[in-house]
């Protein structure tokens, strides 16, 4: 493995796959793609359809079937990246680009999710209000819940979530299904949509959308992450079989993911492209017009209840994606439920305030542009994606073929090229039309020409690399051989404790490291609620408990012929053990993994990150 920090780490490994028989082995590995899939039928991709169902009729079919055929060759891609280096691509990219370039794509891939998380806000709002009559705003506000729902489910494990998700996606499945046997299609213009045509620059806008709603920038992050939640045997055998296993499971999921796009833009051209209404781009005007279009009233219920569980299932690929993205990326790790409240947040603001200020009449829109700024952001998912599996060196065997890198860089360099005409047009447009063109002249161009030359270096730079490594190599050819410093030892050595059954391990992994020799500082840190607010002026039963304790330690040790001394703390152990460390200027910490149960796990379950990140000497972490 690459890195000792594992992505997700509170699920990583957490499904055995010891199964026999191929439909046991497949059913095991059967799962992230899932989660995938649902990024693929968010609210968003509704916008997209149905704008393009009711602007263009069949004609855009063929889009969707590009866009899938595009999807399952980058999410097999992020899949074998994420099963054989065992790494999500924001890590890889962190550990192969230089840091500028690294926050550079994190704030993109924040933007994009933030363009997801809308399109998932403003749906769940939307089928609110049709099912409930809830005003927007309300529900827009709602939405934060989803991301409790998310907390609850991942300590259910991933098999809880898996079925969670494959719940809501039945229901879509469902409701679309008995809508498109009202909806009675023309088959025969169904097969037409097969053939590739584009009417005009707003087809092409309406394309982009589609395929950014399709293939989704920040479902790359995730599935490289998701497949590790499998335990792989990491062997060759094993990595190759969960290579196989996770493409079928890439596949199923994402054919079923195109055929709902399929069914919400066939319905939307037989309900309202053949009656004459080539218009509806709002999901409202849609579901208001369901039932005089199909003569039934269950069908705009119907569309409410996909509507709301397209946008429940949808909100937990961005709020996974947000913490993927910023740990990898920034190595940057707060509380779960931190990170998705905040993802939540940003999402929620923009669109309150959209809606607040131009009314409820703008979501539309809106949906459909955040599929745009998806697809703007794909080119600096997919290009390092793709060198990081074509890297030999680092991926071994399971490097990808010279024809799947050659179709791989056809699909990045079509969407680009999309991108880059969209672009073109769009500005044209605005400078063109612009009051003051000068202005624009002097801030987008500007903007655009970083963008594009950040493109540029990430797709040219692990190639420089990779020729400034081979020149180093030929300067330095022969064995070199290793500085070691057989005199070092440790002569001062805190251990901190928490009278927890992980003290003894601590407390003897570093009297191995220092013997008799050195010196011992035993540390504890109180947290009662007296700690935090009088610090050491505290005099609660628990401190008196723990300086009891503290002391009993010493006499033992001292017993055995250590030299040993104790310090009590207050407050916060995330702050107060780097201060006490450094006060006694120990050469080697030694930490046990933390003991703590129930609500101060879910509180203080980042002391050892913390820790080892503020103090400057080795940390040695030690657990059962």
């Amino acid at each position: 493995m690459d890195e000792a920090v594992k992505s997700l780490p509170e699920v990583n490994a957490s499904v055995s796959t010891d199964k026999t028989g191929f439909w046991k082995k497949l059913f095991a590995f059967m799962g992230p793609a899932y989660l995938i899939s649902v990024g693929y039928m968010d609210p968003g991709n509704w916008a997209t359809d149905i704008a393009g169902g009711s602007r263009f009729g069949y004609s855009l079919i063929w889009v969707l079937v590009l866009s899938n055929l595009i999807a399952l060759l980058l999410q097999s891609l992020s899949a074998r990246l994420g099963l054989v280096r065992q790494l999500d691509l924001a890590q890889a990219s962190r550990a192969n680009y230089p840091k500028a370039v690294n926050i550079s794509l994190w704030i993109l891939a924040e933007a994009a999710i933030a363009a997801c998380d809308l399109a998932e806000v403003l749906g769940m709002a939307i089928g609110l209000q049709l099912l409930f009559h809830l005003p927007l705003l309300y529900g827009v506000s709602l939405t934060i819940l989803d991301t409790f729902i998310l907390l609850f489910l991942v300590r259910y494990g991933m098999r809880k979530m898996e079925a969670f998700i494959l719940a809501l996606i039945a229901i879509m499945g469902i409701a679309f299904l008995i809508m498109m046997i009202m909806a009675k299609p023309d088959a025969g213009e169904i097969m037409k949509g097969l053939i590739p045509s584009l009417q005009g620059k707003e087809a092409l806008y309406i394309t982009i959308g589609i395929i950014g709603a399709t293939v989704m920038p920040h479902n790359l992050y995730l599935h490289s992450s998701l497949v590790q939640t499998r335990q792989t045997i990491r062997t060759p055998k094993g990595i190759a079989d969960a290579i196989w296993y996770n493409f079928l499971d890439t596949f199923i999921a994402l054919n079923l993911a195109v055929l709902v796009n399929a069914a919400i833009l066939i319905l939307a051209a037989a309900a309202f492209f053949n009656h004459g209404l080539f218009n509806v781009a709002e999901i409202q005007d849609a579901h208001r017009m369901l039932a005089p279009m199909l003569g039934n009233t269950l069908a705009p219920i119907l569309f409410a209840i996909a509507l709301i569980a397209a946008g429940q299932s949808s909100t937990l690929t961005g709020t996974l994606s947000g913490q993927i993205v910023m740990e990898g990326y920034l190595n940057l790790r707060i509380q779960p439920w931190l990170r998705r409240i905040i993802t939540r947040l940003i999402a929620i603001i923009p669109a309150f305030l959209v809606i607040w200020i131009s009314g409820e009449g703008q979501t539309g829109s809106l949906l459909v542009l955040s599929q745009v700024i998806l697809c703007l952001q794909l080119g600096f998912a997919i290009i390092p994606l793709i060198h990081f599996v074509s890297d030999k060196t680092k991926m071994g065997q399971f490097v990808i073929k010279p024809w799947l890198k050659f179709a791989a860089w056809v699909s990045a360099l079509l969407i680009i090229g999309l991108n880059a005409k969209l672009v073109y047009d769009f500005e044209s447009d605005w400078i063109r039309e612009a009051t003051h063109p000068a202005i624009l002249w002097c801030t987008l161009f500007p903007v655009t020409m970083a963008i594009a030359l950040l493109l540029i270096y990430i797709g040219f730079y692990p190639l420089i690399r990779k020729v400034k490594q081979n020149k180093h190599a030929e300067l330095h050819e022969g064995h070199q051989a290793l500085q070691v410093n057989m005199w070092r030892s440790y002569r001062k050595i805190a251990i901190t404790v928490d009278f927890s059954s992980m003290d003894s391990e601590a407390i003897s992994t570093a009297l191995a490291q220092g013997k008799q020799e050195a010196e011992y500082l035993l540390i504890h840190v109180v947290e009662t609620a007296g700690a935090l607010l009088f610090n050491n002026e505290t005099s609660d039963h628990e401190t008196t408990h723990d300086r009891m304790k503290l002391k009993e330690y010493k006499s033992e040790l001292n017993a055995l012929g250590y030299q040993v001394e104790t310090i009590l703390g207050f407050g916060n152990p995330k702050v107060c053990i780097p201060q006490l460390v450094n006060e006694f200027e120990a050469n080697l910490l030694v930490m046990g993994a933390h003991g703590h149960k129930g609500l101060k796990d879910f509180i203080f379950g980042t002391t050892l990150d913390a820790v080892r990140h503020a103090v400057k000497m080795p940390v040695l972490i030690v657990t059962k």
